[in-house]
Formats: structure tokens, sequence, C-alpha cells
């Protein structure tokens, strides 16, 4: 009888803290030994010559989202973790959307429902809140953070989701009370439907307007108040997708008061800019993403968040919607205006492989510090970790194997969502994930999917020390 399920031999481990030449011995779905010349198992994977990292974890991506009368999301659950597994993520996290009027348990109940049976990864949930009220705030927030629920995701933009400074805090000190995080998307609401009515007064509606009436201002003037009502309710909180250096500097100068705060960036703010909305034929719709991409200069400041520190997260927000497709991008009220363009853009799949090929693979950043922003952070920030997120004993066996000599160029015709483009169309990519395993399960082996729909489960996450920092 085998002492061992699998044993990944001769590659090269990197944790956020080390990286180093062993063998992984992994029995029931854990890590149960790491060493040398390691043996008896009844399946053996020669890694020799590629990265053995942990799976990656995209704490930030919508799946059978409600989006809009007529409007229709691209990825149920089971493409959404397909598309996520060959991307070399074994766990990601969706988001819950609190209904107007529906008790949020009864939402959560019918979203696991969406779940159950579909997932090739596995995954936990975040909740929108949408609105406040005295049972929410009192009774169902602290109930489900207390059964494992422990993130909130709150807006400042958006007419039907956006919380008002009020509400924001009252959700905070909910969060406080419970140790749960909370996700806040910054951008001033107000300043957008001044700038959306002037743009609409000249008649310029075209999917560029998306861009300049959404600037770089309201995203800062909204993460300024965002962290200063983080401050005042005392709890920490994560800044999502920032897009330029100006967000970046109150996330910097919020620290130096001595604030928790993670920040979070994007691909398409690495790789997009503003430029991109000004596609013919309505292609520049593909784009439209918020906050939206930028220009040149805020691409680099990003890099220089994700080199020095200002972000510890980088995650897809894949957001998915069919191009040609009038539930999708070719929206027919879109075509009155840039407003009504479904909001969003696909990329689960492209996201490590972006950064591993225009950061590790130029030198940009090291393999710990992509280990961090893919895979370990994101465990901590959200109540994963150690179980998620690291490669030591007794974690969860979720890893994948890179092929660093491996060059591709990103078509979407060979990615596995529910979309009908990438953003990314194009784009030259060195380094891509080969292999991927979930709790010691191959899912996917050397390009090929052999993991079955439903190997993916519900994970339950930890809260912080209720009224702690």
């Amino acid at each position: 009888m085998s002492t061992f399920d699998l044993i990944i031999k001769g590659g090269t481990i990197a944790t956020a803290s080390d990286v180093y030449t062993a063998d992984i011995a992994i029995k029931d779905g854990k890590i149960v030994q790491i060493g040398t010349s390691l043996d008896g198992a009844e399946k053996v994977i020669d890694a020799t010559g590629k990265y053995v990292l942990p799976g990656g974890i995209d704490s930030h991506v919508h799946i059978s989202q409600p989006s809009g009368e007529g409007i229709s999301m691209a990825d149920d659950f089971e493409t959404g973790t397909r598309s996520a597994l060959f991307g070399g993520n074994t766990t990601v996290l969706p988001f819950c959307l609190q209904e107007k009027g529906t008790p949020l348990r009864q939402t959560l109940n019918a979203y696991h429902k969406l779940a159950e049976g579909n997932l090739y990864t596995d995954v936990s949930f975040h909740l929108i809140v949408s609105e406040t009220n005295p049972t929410l705030l009192g009774q169902e927030l602290p109930a489900l953070a207390g059964e494992g629920y422990a993130s909130f995701k709150v807006f400042m933009t958006y007419e039907g989701l956006r919380l008002n400074d009020a509400e924001i805090l009252k959700t905070l000190d909910v969060a406080r009370s419970t140790g749960s995080t909370v996700m806040i998307h910054c951008e001033n609401e107000d300043a957008i439907r001044y700038l959306i009515e002037k743009h609409e007064a000249a008649g310029d509606v075209a999917p560029r307007a998306h861009a300049s009436t959404r600037p770089a201002a309201v995203e800062r003037e909204a993460t300024h108040r965002a962290l200063t009502l983080a401050e005042i309710a005392d709890v920490p909180i994560v800044i999502v997708h920032v897009s330029n250096g100006q967000a970046m500097e109150e996330i910097s100068r919020a620290r130096a008061r001595g604030l928790k705060v993670f920040g979070e960036t994007c691909p398409q703010y690495l790789m997009l800019t503003a430029e991109d909305l000004d596609g013919m034929d309505w292609e520049g719709a593909k784009f439209v993403c918020s906050p939206p991409p930028r220009d040149k200069a805020a691409q680099e400041e990003c890099w220089r968040g994700i080199e020095t520190g200002v972000f510890d997260l980088f995650s897809s927000d894949h957001c998915p919607f069919k191009y040609d497709d009038e539930r999708g991008k070719k929206f027919p009220k879109g075509k009155e205006s840039f407003r009504h363009i479904p909001n969003g853009i696909p990329g689960v799949e492209t996201r490590m492989p972006i950064l591993f090929s225009e950061g590790v693979m130029k030198g940009r950043i090291d393999l710990s510090r992509f280990v961090a922003l893919t895979s370990t952070n994101h465990a901590k920030t959200y109540g994963l970790y150690p179980q998620k997120g690291t490669i030591s004993i007794g974690s969860d066996a979720d890893i994948a194997i890179w092929d660093p000599s491996v060059k591709r160029t990103i078509r979407h015709a060979e990615l596995h969502d529910g979309a009908d483009y990438s953003p990314y169309e194009g784009i030259e990519v060195t380094g891509w994930p080969t292999t991927v395993i979930l709790r010691g399960s191959v899912m996917v082996s050397d390009g090929e999917l052999v993991g079955k729909k439903g190997d993916g489960q519900y994970q339950t996450a930890r809260t912080r020390t209720p009224n702690s920092l």
C-alpha cells in the first residue's frame, strides 16, 4: 500500500517568503511532507525545471450576478470556475448581491444553489451590502459573519447600489464588532452624474465617455473619504481595483496615520488605457469597466505600487459579458448612451499569466512577491490562511505547476470562460500553469482538463478577532 497519494518531485517551490527545490508529498488532500528523495506514492509528477506554486486565489470575481433588466452575465459557476482553473487558480471569491427587499440569507441560499455541483475550483463568498436597515445590521450580517461569511463589499457609486457615508459607517461598525473585512469600491457618484449630464447634453455618448466621466479625481476623492470613514470607525478596509497614483497616495498617507488598509489592483490597470475605449464599430465597449483604465503614466504608477508594497492584492475583477450580444456589450440602450453599456470585463484566466510574464519574467517582481500578490495575501485577508494560499505541511494541496518556458499569445478561442472576447487579445506572455491540483486531485494535466465539474467545494472563511485591528 502506498504511503502517499501523490508526490510532486524536483520542482522549484515558491511561497510568499521562500524559494527552494524539494519534493511535496500529498495524502487525503493535504500536504503531509516536504523534503528530498521522497517516494512511496500512487502517482508521481516530475516538476523538474518548473515552478511549484500555491494555487492562485482570485478574491474579486463576479459570477452569475444580477446585472439589470435585459442584461446577462456571461459566466455561471461552471464556466467561471473552469476558466479560473485553467489560469492556475484553485479558489475564487465571487460576490453575493443583496437584492433590495429580500432577506440576505434568502439571496445567499439561492446563490449557493447556483454553485452547487458546478464548481471546478473551491469558492468562498463575499456579501454585497446594497441597503442598510436595522434587521440587516443588527441580525443578518452578524449572524452570517458568525457562520463564516466574513467579508462585505460596499459601493460609493452606482445608483441602486451605493451607500451614503452614514450607511457606510454603520456597515463598518458591524464589521468591527464581528471581525469582518469590508471592501470598498471608491468612486464619487455625484461627481460622475454631473459629468455624465454634461457629456450627454453635448451628445458625447460613445464608449470613450465612460472613461472621461470617471476621471482619477472621482476615485481619489472617494478613496480619501472611504479611508476617513474607516479611520473614524477604527476598522481595517480593502480599497479595491485601484487604477492610479493619486488613489495610491491616499492609501500610503492613511497607512502613515496608522490605519490598516489593504490595496488591490488589477491587470486592466497595467495593460489597458482609456484609448482602448475609442474602438470603432462599438468595440470600445469591450473595455468598459469601473474604474476605467487610465493612461501610460497611471500604468507605471500601478507597477510601482506592485513593486513597493502599496498593493497587497492582485485580482482580476472578472465581470464578463459577451460582446456580440444584445444582452451583453451590445445592449440596445448602450447605443443611446455609454452609461447603459454593461460594466465589466473578463479576465480570471489571464490574471496570473499576465503578472507572471510582465512581472516575474521581466524582473519587476520576484517569485515570492508574485505568490503573495496572487495567492497568499488573498488567503490572509479573507480568512482562508493557512488552509489556502501557501505550500506548507497541513495546508490544502492546492498547487499550480508553472512552466516558465511556455510562450503563448492570448487568444479568447483558447480560453475557457463564457464570454466571446478577451480584452487582452493578442498580448504575448511567457510562462503558463500547465498542471493544476485542487486538494490533491489533479484537475488540469499538461494543459488538459481531467477534473470534473463538482470537484470544487465551498470554503468557510474565518473572521478576525472582533473589536480589534
